[in-house]
């Protein structure tokens, strides 16, 4: 199972939300490269880099800090906000991105999402399934669609989707342990399901102590998005160091 550190990036600051609430917001680093390069020494491969800016302008607004981390760091990034264009997915790749991640695009521009798994191949493009209450929750959380997250995930299953990244809302930032129910049952519904291929599953939201990574590796998520427990001292660098 991949660990995979999250930035969130607002102003070209490293911040934290709780449930995506942008009042609550909170500085943690106002150099997100400083923080990209303490995870890559730590052996970790992998970065989630969040444009919050961006989810909310609906368009591409920190690309700099990508393309920043990208050039100095081997970090293998998944960069996702506000991508709306096939513009904002031009600017995300050419800055340095390995994958991107679409979640409102998925639910509102079917046609232009689809599109970009066709130009760009599936182990690029990742869903991004985040729900509250069962619904898939877009525009930066600030909306609730009323797509059902399985039958969500099912569809783009179809379209030969591989990696999605599923956020519980209610659990992301509370450090109350993650959402696990719920990834049993997208694991159970929509892995080796004739819809499609199986999904590589990123669990996301809630993460609040190591003890926690076993039992979503256990559960069969690819990977785990770890935040707020890694800037609150919950979880330490060298405890993820010896996971990996």
């Amino acid at each position: 199972m991949r660990i995979i550190p999250a930035i969130d990036i607002i102003d070209g600051k490293c911040v934290r939300l709780t449930k995506g609430d942008y009042s609550t917001k909170k500085i943690y680093n106002e150099n997100p490269l400083e923080v990209a390069k303490m995870f890559e020494d730590a052996g970790i491969q992998y970065l989630h880099l969040v444009d919050l800016d961006g989810a909310k302008a609906k368009h591409i607004v920190n690309y700099k800090v990508l393309e920043q981390i990208s050039s100095k760091t081997n970090l293998k990034i998944d960069f996702g906000g506000g991508l709306k264009t096939n513009e904002d997915l031009h600017i995300a790749f050419n800055s340095g991105a390995k994958q991107v991640t679409g979640g409102s695009i998925a639910v509102k521009d079917p046609e232009t999402f689809e599109g970009w798994i066709s130009k760009y191949g599936a182990a690029k493009i990742i869903l991004g399934a985040d729900s509250d209450d069962g619904k898939i929750s877009i525009s930066g959380w600030m909306e609730q669609s009323k797509e059902e997250v399985i039958p969500f995930i099912k569809r783009y299953q179809k379209k030969s989707i591989q990696y999605v990244i599923c956020t519980d809302i209610s659990k992301d930032g509370m450090l109350e342990g993650p959402s696990v129910d719920l990834y049993k049952q997208i694991i159970s519904e929509c892995t080796n399901s004739s819809n499609g291929q199986s999904i590589k599953l990123i669990a996301s939201g809630g993460i609040s102590i190591i003890d926690e990574l076993p039992i979503l590796k256990e559960l069969g998520c690819e990977g785990v998005i770890i935040g707020k427990a890694i800037y609150e001292n919950r979880i330490s660098l060298k405890q993820l160091e010896k996971f990996v």
